[in-house]
């Protein structure tokens, strides 16, 4: 019999309105490891938020309205856990990103490496920031 192992994968939250994009980044993100729920509308999203943890929200902009994902976004800073959060552009003309301080990934398919690389960083930096501020609270 197989043994079986449980791994804490990162979860990761999707959010895009268009199905074949949303579906394309699911594959690819758990292809590499991830455990990645997805959501079609940034009310979905919340949802999701309010019910789950997630190390990185990744919303694409334009969803049901122009700053839908901003929203979103917005919601997951908001959360007890501090998820990472990014901005998904899938197209190469999408709307210039905000000029809040917003990561933004621009995905095309030649650059699933980096897309990959920026999913990672952003994690990472999530956890460091975790442990600091845990340490601080420890008061060491």
């Amino acid at each position: 019999m197989p043994r079986s192992f449980d791994y804490d994968l990162a979860r990761v939250l999707l959010v895009d309105d268009d199905p074949a994009s949303r579906i394309t980044l699911k594959t690819v993100l758990e292809a590499s490891g991830y455990h990645v729920e997805s959501a079609a509308s940034a009310a979905e999203a919340v949802g999701k938020l309010e019910d789950g943890t997630y190390e990185l929200v990744l919303s694409g902009l334009n969803l049901e309205s122009p700053d839908a994902g901003l929203k979103v976004l917005a919601q997951a800073r908001n959360m007890e856990y501090k998820p990472a959060t990014a901005l998904l552009k899938t197209y190469q003309h999408s709307s210039p990103t905000p000029s809040r301080q917003l990561s933004s990934i621009l995905i095309k398919p030649e650059g699933i490496p980096g897309l990959l690389s920026e999913v990672a960083g952003l994690i990472s930096d999530r956890a460091t920031r975790r442990l600091e501020r845990e340490l601080r609270l420890a008061g060491v």
